[in-house]
């Protein structure tokens, strides 16, 4: 038994035969030519002719894993009219005189290279595509075929790296799970797995003699077994029984409404913290989002990301939650989320420190910004915005004031934008306390048990020497948590939780006695909780 440990990407368990997947390697020599126009032709065609696959798998991968996720082909299509690719293409053959198989391979590798070295995570995962491009060009030259043939029976694939093409032409009835050596979460195969639900881990060393062995794929953990004994396949195999009952069940619920059977109804909501997650909240059943994180923005980049930058972003989330709530977060940076760029100093405690809503009013820039991003990005969907660590009306009133000021400056520059929505996160004792007044000045409320339970237990949540002495299940954070509810009802606005303890089925029953409005939790909690929910009297 071999048992390797990886970086998990998906979740689930995958039993079944392993094949190892060699990708069709295209053997480039260099070659002088005679005819510069007649060679400059040949890839001219085969550029055509790639761009016409690309569109017809961005057609097959629409109706496998979403548009949102098919615009990966959309852009290797761009990749191929591309000025300075072309350019460097025709340079190499006409003023080299060289085969089109090798410029193009060379301008692949050179251009994959430029990515592959940059700091930005997304773009280095986007030195994949590039590579995927090219070698689609050269196999088209050399006058060969480019599916992704798997076999007759269903396998767990084994490979160096996969591309995003020869993900989606593999046959999804036949593909158990993937298990690479390279490639990287952000990377367009990873978000595809995510996607289409299939278990998947990368940063395992791949062996071609594992071939045609039975192995275990386990996306919980990051854990791969080649050969398992018996004691283990048993282990496995009843955990994946167990998986597939729970998702024949679970799907049953899917469209069904979160009502209690004495006609109490309660919304459930999915979090996110990335783009990437869009498909797992619509393969959930969610009824919208009601926490985006919008600081991944800042977390994956070396400077501040531009309002044009933030506003596509926010777009693509609204319209492809097609009216469904799309509640985002201001940016929520300090404490344990730092990025250098904002020049932070260091705090001897920074979970109460320098954080969240106080860089924002602090820091009009950043904060006019990302306002500006969300009010234009309300044209294109069903969005909402709330504020974090909010502790007085006075901060309230200070949020009121920007917002006016970017709304007529928007207003002045002639863009257009919705009335939205308006709330905050209850995280802090203060402002559960005052939350009758702060009732009055937002739409509503959503409670982060997270940071409200760390406050009210004067406990620091990372600091793993106090696990035993942290309790989300404390009384004074369930009170705080009835009392904001019984607040809001009271001045007319609606509440949830957005924190962990919202996916706590063992208090569910509980949420609905409080008189809970919403519950926004992980993609995948939204149906075993609607199965609590529709099981509670």
């Amino acid at each position: 038994m071999v048992i390797c440990e990886g970086k998990k990407i998906f979740r689930g368990v995958a039993i079944g035969k392993i094949k190892y997947y060699t990708k069709k390697v295209n053997t480039v020599t260099r070659k002088r030519i005679e005819d510069e126009q007649v060679e400059f032709k040949r890839y001219e065609d085969a550029r055509e002719r790639t761009i016409e696959q690309l569109h017809d798998l961005y057609e097959k991968a629409v109706k496998e894993v979403g548009e949102m996720n098919a615009q990966i082909f959309e852009v290797h299509a761009m990749m191929l009219e591309d000025d300075d690719y072309n350019d460097s293409v025709s340079n190499m053959i006409c003023n080299q005189k060289v085969n089109a198989e090798y410029a193009v391979a060379t301008t692949g590798d050179n251009f994959s290279e430029m990515f592959a070295n940059m700091d930005d995570e997304y773009f280095k995962a986007r030195s994949v595509d590039v590579k995927d491009v090219s070698e689609r060009v050269i196999t088209i030259l050399n006058g060969n075929d480019t599916d992704s043939d798997i076999g007759n029976e269903p396998v767990i694939i084994m490979a160096e790296d996969l591309a995003p093409s020869e993900t989606v032409l593999m046959d999804k009835d036949k593909l158990l799970a993937f298990v690479t050596e390279k490639g990287s979460s952000n990377s367009h195969t990873a978000i595809l797995a995510r996607t289409m639900g299939i278990p998947a881990i990368i940063g395992i060393k791949i062996d071609e003699s594992m071939d045609g062995k039975i192995g275990i794929v386990d996306g919980n953990t990051g854990k791969f077994i080649a050969e398992p004994d018996d004691e283990t396949f048993e282990k496995y195999n009843k955990m994946l029984q167990e998986e597939k009952n729970q998702k024949e069940l679970l799907n049953e619920l899917k469209g069904k409404d979160n009502v209690t059977k004495s006609g109490q109804k309660i919304k459930l909501y999915a979090n996110i913290g990335n783009v990437s997650d869009l498909a797992l909240v619509l393969k959930n059943d969610a009824a919208g989002i009601g926490l985006f994180r919008s600081e991944f923005l800042y977390l994956e980049k070396n400077t501040f990301p531009t309002e044009d930058e933030q506003f596509m972003v926010y777009r693509q989330v609204a319209e492809t939650m097609a009216g469904k709530k799309v509640i985002i977060r201001t940016l929520d940076i300090g404490a344990d989320k730092q990025a250098d760029y904002f020049n932070l100093e260091h705090e001897e405690n920074p979970a109460m420190g320098y954080r969240a809503i106080r860089i924002c009013l602090t820091r009009h820039d950043i904060f006019k910004t990302q306002l500006r991003a969300i009010l234009r990005a309300s044209m294109f969907g069903n969005i909402s915005v709330m504020y974090p660590m909010i502790i007085s009306l006075d901060e309230i009133m200070q949020i009121k004031s920007i917002m006016k000021e970017v709304k007529d400056e928007l207003r002045s520059e002639g863009i257009p934008f919705k009335d939205i929505e308006e709330g905050i996160m209850i995280e802090t004792p203060a402002a559960a306390m005052i939350s009758d007044i702060l009732a009055k000045e937002v739409d509503f409320f959503s409670i982060g048990t997270n940071d409200l339970t760390q406050y009210t237990l004067a406990i620091d949540r990372q600091n793993a020497n106090l696990d035993s002495f942290y309790n989300p299940h404390h009384e004074a954070v369930l009170r705080f948590i009835e009392l904001v509810v019984k607040n809001a009802h009271e001045a007319g606005i609606w509440a949830g939780i957005c924190g962990e303890l919202g996916a706590d089925m063992g208090l569910t029953r509980r949420f609905l006695d409080m008189g809970l409005d919403e519950l926004s939790v992980s993609p995948g909690c939204i149906l075993p909780i609607r199965k609590v929910i529709r099981e509670t009297e």
